[in-house]
This record gives structure tokens, C-alpha cells and sequence, in this order.
């Protein structure tokens, strides 16, 4: 759609002096009887539109971030991208009444805006449609508009610093018809280049309303301070109660950890800072314009913190999880806490402080996980859209981050994003839409990695740029670039050989074929030694990586257990982690992958530390940054494919062929959980018998209609819709 589709006779706007967060203002006169009223709006960066002092958005942090226009010389191919802008919509007529109304649009700051890779200054545009009595009369943005100043100040940066300043500001500024204060004059500002199109993508909400308690008040030099703890790492939009006489300074700081002595660790602070000067009025007061990472707060200065509300994609949680496992426990509930932390204006991003953005590594990695424990379907449908516009369509490149802000990775475990999150998503819910639109860009992605192959090895990316395999190893990484670049090139032309089958594209298979069995020679003959049947000696799961391409042999595979075996902990990076565990699984290991997450310097290192969110980096590595990274949470997938054994036949997609086949741990003596798929809610349960341990009693709960087999050892019956009671021997 274009601007004049989408907004008519409305123009981009914004105020004729500068000004950091304006407020424009519109008044205007409904006449007679209206039947309804409806608003698009966007600002840019992040806007709240309120109609006569009431907000109308519907979700935090809008618009959703998209690679928005071609940013002037960022990079020299940028415009080289797709560019798209969400619009909201709102139902106003519950807002307004017959008369003079006042719409006011504040905005600025967010992604547009970002100070890592602007598009443009703030600026905005709206139209504003009334319905009734056969006509419509619409009003539009234009330069009759004014500006006035607000409250939210210039000293700001998205990912860590928001500064108010309420001396001299009126609220009737966003509130009331006749305010008379300063306004600038309005003047056309320059238009997107971009697609302006609708999503149902979910936006940001407060789910969830926290009172942090005080672990520790002090004074200093005169200055009151206090520190909180919300109780769970998170991000979050902290409720601030002012206090302070008018011209004083209040200042939070946010941490992911504390000190022994009760004070904030500013090592992992990330320099966030919400600063407000007060009015004197007793304000209660929120950061408008970002989101904050922490678990601790520290407030100095006369204020108290009321609550912190947990913001992110409206997302609900799809699943259920529960075992004897504390550490298991522990990992499910946590990689929910971080991936929702990681869920703002429609990306899943690495971290939800120190970059935000959406790294196509870690989203491929995590996507599977987010779509199995999250009602996450939409949310998927629309960053597939960003992965798309990503690609660079001259050389067939795709970014490391989606939306593109430049950033570091590498072309298989990042840039075949493009073709595993289109993937996972046809087979997590039956919809092949959007890899049939995105296949013909796999093949040229698939282009752009024969052309940085030497000897049929992926052993470059763009120049200039990182070109990683593995990252965030427990020990440094020691893994080639170009065989783990190698596997995923292999693994998306599979993929790629799937969907081209589906969708009418069987002529593409045999080059594709041909592609793989050149590409897995190529490896073998580099990476794989013959006097002792490992790959790369076995190293940060290196036999895992082979055994998965369809590589080595059976003492390939009795070296990756032995080993992993006596090890009992991961060795291996974002990739690794997903890839050995899995693999374990696939060759009946389940006890050794089960021992390797509850490994002491891993998953249940981070829970006996007090973690309540996934780290960057494994415990005791030689790095420790953000306390809050999904990538390393891939695993939890296997929670449900494997111990609880919901999954589905080869062929099958949306688990229209369902098959239950757990495993049950050795260590484990109950097991239960649940998740909705497309044919509704799934549940399992079993748990070992008291006297004879080699017994199980099993509880499988099925939606109307659906019919699965259940499969263990020798073990095969088939279930029925409604409740399924047995038992079965392991």
C-alpha cells in the first residue's frame, strides 16, 4: 500500500524548530451525529496518541520495528533492502464526543530514531475518519498542525538512558482543547519511501504488575537512596512515585545483579539510567519512550518505586512443563523469561538492554522453542517479513540482524535464518505460505554462500564483516567457521528440497542433491580424520555437527558419547548446545543429553548462582556480559519432542500426523506438561511406579477429534481424543 492508500491526503509532519519528543495537537469539530471514529497514527520513532487526554494505543512501543526506509549511506547498499511501515488502527469513537476534540500525538526517540543507525528525525503523520449518516468526513495531517514541547528531554539514547524534566510543563498540552501555551508551527516533513501495510503482528503490554520490595535504604551526602528487587530478571517499565520539591532530581539505576553488600552491581548495569526533574506535584511517572532490563533498582533521590510492570509482546505462554528435575524446572521457566524479555515491537532480539536487536542467529536458534512454549504464530509471521527484508537483493546477502542495523555474525548459523524460520514455522503450525514466498530468496542465498566457498567450504561473508561458525563457547571456540557454516548450508538445502516439493518446484531438487553430496564430500575430506574416526578430534561437538549431515560412522558416534558421557556438561556455543543435544537424542543418548543440561557450569550452574533469566555467556567462560540472552535456549524444544515425546511423523506438518513417543529419564522419575498445537491442547504425564520403577503409568490427554500413535520401544498403541490411560514398561 502506499502513503496515499494508507493516509490519503495526509502528509508527514513535523514541528518547524527542533524539538526532542514534540507533542502535536489537533483540534477538531465533530458536528451532528457520528456512528464511528477511527484513527490511523503513526509516529515516528515510538508514539502514544491520546483523544482528549485518554490514550488510544492499544500496545506499548509502536510502531512495530521494520526496516523502515533507506537509510542515506547505512550501508552504501541499504536501499538495496525491502522497507516496510505498520500502521495502527484505532477505534476512537468511545473517546469523543459532538463538538471541539483535541488528538494529540507524542513521539519520538525508538528505532527510527536510534543512535546506532538512524532513519530521519521524529516526525509523524495521521488521518482521522468519521463515519455516520451515510458520509464519512476525514481529517488530515497537514501543516495547519501545531507542536509543543513535553516533558521527555533531549538527553536520551533508546537502549539505556530516558531523561524527563517536568518544571513548566502543562499537562493540558495532551489533555485540553483550550490550551493556550507555546506550539510551533508545523511544516511538511520529508515521506517514507516505504510499504505502508497493516499487522496483526501482537505489540508490546504490561503482563504482569510487580511490587519489588527494599532490600536496602541508605543516605549519602545528604541524599536519600533506596534499593529494590522486582524478584525476576525482566524487562520492564518501572511505576515511579515523585516526591521531591519541584527542581529536584531523581535517578534510577537498573541491574541484573546485586552486590553482597545490597547494593546495585553496576558490572551489569549497561548504563541504564531513567532520570525525571520534579514539578513538586507528587507526580506518579513511567519511562515513555524505552524499556528497562533489570531484576535490581537503585532510586536516588526523594521517590519510591510503586511497581514494575513486565512489558513485551503480547505473547501468552502455550505451554506447561513439570518434573522431578529441579534444574529442568528451572531452564523451562527461565528461557520463558528471557525469550518474553526479548520480545519488543515485533523482533525477537538478543538482549533486551545493551543492543536489542534482532540477530538472525539467535532467532533461528530460538525460534523453534518460542513457537513450541509461546502462542507465537503471528509474532513469527511478521519477523519472517523483516528476515526477508533483510536480504540484500544485488548480492543475495542476508543481514546478521533483522531489521538490519549492522551488527556481527556469520553466513550459515545467521544468515540461513532465511530459510530455517519459514521452516519451523510451516512444520510448527501446517501454514507453508510464507517459505513458499521467501523460496525463491533461500536460492539465492544459496548463491551468495557457493560464491564465498573455497574448495566448497563456506569460508567467508561479506567483506569487512565477521564470519563466525560456533559463539559463546564455554572454552574459546575452536570450531572452524567453515564446517559449522558448512552444516547449515547443508541442513537449509535440505530444508529447501522439502518445501520445493510442496510448493511445485520438484525441478530444483536434483541441482539441490547434487549441492548437498558435493558439499558433505567436502567436509569429510577436510574435517574428518581417518585414524580415529572423529571430526576435528571431537571438539565443542564437532562429531554431532558430522553425525547430523549424515557424517561418520559408529565410532564417530560412540566418541561423541564417551566423551560427552564423561564430560557431563556442554563444552559448546550457541549452535553446539542445540545441535549435541539434539543428536544425543536421535541415537538413543537421552540420559547423556539429560546429564549435559543439568551440567554444574551450565544450565544448572546459572540456577545454583540465582539466575532467573539465560545468560550470554556459560558460567566460569572467560566473558560475562547480559544476564538475559535466549540463544542458549534451543533445548528446551527437546522438553516436549523428546521427554515428553509430542512430536509428529517425518511427513507431517502442524502435527496433523501426531505421534507421542517420550523418553524417560534415568534420573527422572515424574514428567509432565503440556502445549497447544493447531488441533488444540496436548497433554502427557508420566510418572515411574513406587515399587517397580521399570513400570509407567502414563496419562495422555487429547482434543476432540485427534487420533496419535504412541510409540516406545516395543511399546505401540493407539490413542484416541479424550484422556488415555496406561501403563508401560522402560
Amino acid at each position: 500500500m502506499t502513503q496515499k492508500e494508507m493516509f490519503g491526503k495526509s502528509i508527514w509532519v513535523e514541528p518547524a524548530e527542533k524539538i526532542a519528543f514534540p507533542v502535536l495537537r489537533r483540534v477538531f469539530r465533530l458536528n451532528g451525529k457520528f456512528e464511528k471514529v477511527t484513527l490511523r497514527a503513526v509516529g515516528l520513532g515510538f508514539f502514544h496518541a491520546y483523544v482528549n487526554g485518554q490514550e488510544v494505543n492499544d500496545s506499548a512501543f509502536l510502531p512495530l520495528n521494520t526496516d523502515f526506509e533507506a537509510r542515506k549511506d547505512y550501508p552504501v547498499d541499504e536501499k538495496l533492502f525491502g522497507h516496510r511501515l505498520i500502521v495502527p488502527e484505532f477505534d476512537i469513537t468511545k473517546n469523543v464526543s459532538e463538538g471541539e476534540n483535541l488528538l494529540a500525538i507524542h513521539f519520538g526517540g525508538g528505532w527510527y530514531t536510534f543512535q546506532a543507525g538512524p532513519f530521519g528525525d521524529a516526525k509523524a503523520i495521521y488521518q482521522l475518519t468519521v463515519e455516520g449518516g451515510g458520509k464519512k468526513e476525514i481529517f488530515c495531517s497537514g501543516e495547519s498542525d501545531v507542536f509543543a514541547d513535553s516533558f521527555v528531554t533531549g538527553d536520551y539514547n533508546f537502549t539505556f538512558l530516558e531523561s524527563h524534566d517536568y518544571t513548566g510543563f502543562d499537562d493540558k498540552v495532551i489533555s485540553d482543547v483550550g490550551y493556550n501555551g507555546k506550539t510551533v508551527a508545523a511544516k511538511a516533513a520529508r515521506p517514507l519511501e516505504t510499504e505502508y501495510l497493516f499487522s496483526d503482528c501482537p505489540g508490546d503490554k504490561v503482563t504482569e504488575v510487580i511490587t519489588p520490595r527494599v532490600i536496602n535504604e541508605y543516605e549519602k551526602d545528604g541524599a536519600r537512596g533506596r534499593v529494590y528487587d522486582a524478584g525476576k530478571n525482566i524487562s520492564a517499565v518501572p511505576v515511579v512515585k515523585i516526591l521531591a520539591k519541584e527542581g529536584g532530581k531523581v535517578a534510577l539505576a537498573f541491574s541484573e545483579e546485586k552486590t553482597s553488600e545490597n547494593m546495585i552491581d553496576t558490572r551489569y548495569m549497561h548504563r541504564q539510567t531513567f532520570v525525571a526533574v520534579s514539578d513538586g506535584k507528587g507526580r506518579t511517572i513511567s519511562p515513555k519512550f524505552t524499556w528497562f532490563a533489570f531484576r535490581y533498582i537503585e532510586v536516588c533521590g526523594d521517590a519510591e518505586v510503586v511497581s514494575v510492570g513486565f512489558v513485551h509482546a503480547d505473547v501468552g505462554v502455550s505451554s506447561t512443563f513439570d518434573s522431578d528435575c529441579e534444574a529442568l524446572n528451572w531452564l523451562y521457566k527461565a528461557y520463558i523469561n528471557t525469550q518474553l524479555s526479548n520480545m519488543h515491537a515485533g523482533i525477537p532480539s538478543d538482549c533486551p538492554h545493551i543492543e536489542r536487536r534482532g540477530y538472525t542467529g539467535d532467532g533461528q536458534l530460538t525460534c523453534q522453542a518460542a513457537m513450541t512454549v509461546l502462542d507465537a504464530r503471528k509474532f513469527y509471521r511478521k519477523w519472517i517479513d523483516d528476515i526477508s527484508d533483510c536480504q540484500d537483493v544485488l548480492t543475495g546477502h542476508v543481514q546478521y540482524t533483522a531489521p538490519y542495523i549492522r551488527s556481527g555474525g556469520g553466513p550459515g548459523a545467521w544468515g540461513c535464518a532465511i530459510v530455517e524460520v519459514p521452516y519451523r514455522y510451516y512444520k510448527e503450525y501446517g501454514d507453508i505460505e510464507p517459505a513458499r514466498r521467501l523460496y525463491p530468496q533461500m536460492l539465492r542465498y544459496f548463491d551468495y554462500l557457493e560464491e564465498h566457498s573455497l574448495n566448497d567450504i563456506v569460508v567467508s561473508d561479506k567483506a569487512g564483516e565477521w564470519c563466525l561458525g560456533d559463539w559463546c563457547t564455554l572454552t574459546p571456540t575452536a570450531l572452524p567457521a567453515g564446517f559449522v557454516n558448512n552444516y547449515y548450508y547443508i541442513k537449509s538445502m535440505r530444508r529447501a528440497i522439502e518445501i520445493a516439493r510442496l510448493i511445485g518446484r520438484d525441478e530444483d531438487v536434483p541441482r539441490l542433491l547434487e549441492k548437498i553430496d558435493i558439499r558433505l564430500k567436502a567436509t569429510n575430506a577436510a574435517y574428518y580424520n581417518t585414524w580415529d574416526h572423529n571430526f576435528l578430534a571431537n571438539i565443542q561437538g564437532a562429531n554431532a555437527f558430522a553425525l547430523d549431515m549424515g557424517l561418520g560412522d559408529e565410532a564417530t558416534k560412540q566418541f561423541l558419547v564417551g566423551y560427552y558421557a564423561g564430560l557431563k556438561q556442554f563444552d559448546t556455543g550457541i549452535c553446539g548446545t542445540d545441535v549435541v543435544t539434539r543428536v544425543l537424542f536421535d541415537i538413543g543418548q537421552g540420559d547423556v543429553a539429560v546429564d549435559l543440561l543439568l551440567g554444574d557450569r551450565t544450565f544448572a550452574g546459572w540456577m545454583k548462582a540465582g539466575f532467573t533469566t539465560l545468560s550470554e555467556y556459560w558460567l566460569n567462560s572467560t566473558r560475562d556480559r547480559s544476564h538475559s540472552h535466549p540463544m542458549f535456549g534451543s533445548p528446551v524444544t527437546y522438553f516436549f519432542e523428546r521427554l515428553l515425546g509430542i512430536t509428529q511423523e517425518p511427513d507431517s506438518a502442524g502435527y496433523e500426523k501426531l505421534v507421542i513417543a517420550p523418553f524417560i529419564p534415568a534420573k527422572s522419575n515424574r514428567l509432565s506438561g503440556s502445549r497447544e498445537l493447531p488441533c488444540g491442547k496436548v497433554s502427557a504425564s508420566y510418572s515411574r511406579d513406587e515399587k517397580d520403577a521399570a513400570n509407567v503409568h502414563a496419562s495422555i490427554t487429547l482434543p476432540e477429534g485427534k487420533t496419535a500413535a504412541f510409540r516406545y520401544k516395543e511399546t505401540v498403541i493407539t490413542l484416541k481424543a479424550g484422556e488415555n490411560r496406561f501403563d508401560f514398561r522402560v
